[in-house]
C-alpha cells in the first residue's frame, strides 16, 4: 500500500467509495466521473502501478479481476446486454491513477474508440 495512492486509500477505508463488490483480492466500486450509465472500477488490493508491472507472480490477480468483472456485470444488470472492460496503461493511454485498474463500462450501446 502506498499512502499517496488514492486507490490504496480507498482499499484501506480512509477514502469512501460506493462499493459494488469485494473479495480477498479485488475491490469494485462506482467511478465518481462515469463515462457510461454503468461505470465501475476494478482494482487489486495489492498495489501494482500498471499493467507493465504485472509479472508471472501476479497472473492470479488478473484472473481475479476478470472474475470480478463477470460478477459485477451480473450484479449491475449489464451481463446480458454487454459491457466493455478497459485497462489504460501509461500516460498516452490516459492512465491517471498509477494503481492497476480496469474500467467496467456498460448500460448503453457503446461507440467505438480509437
Amino acid at each position: 500500500m502506498l499512502k499517496e495512492c488514492i486507490f490504496c486509500q480507498i482499499i484501506a477505508g480512509d477514502t469512501p467509495c460506493r462499493k459494488v463488490y469485494e473479495d480477498d483480492e479485488v475491490l469494485v466500486f462506482h467511478d465518481i466521473q462515469p463515462a457510461a450509465p454503468v461505470h465501475a472500477l476494478i482494482i487489486p488490493k495489492t498495489h501494482i502501478a500498471s499493467m507493465n508491472d504485472v509479472g508471472r507472480e501476479q497472473e492470479g490477480i488478473i484472473a481475479a479481476i476478470h472474475r470480478a468483472a463477470q460478477i459485477t456485470a451480473i450484479e449491475l444488470g449489464i451481463a446480458e446486454t454487454g459491457y466493455r472492460l478497459v485497462n489504460n496503461c501509461g500516460p498516452d493511454a490516459g492512465q491517471v491513477v498509477h494503481h492497476l485498474h480496469y474500467h467496467l463500462l456498460g448500460g448503453k450501446k457503446l461507440g467505438m474508440t480509437q
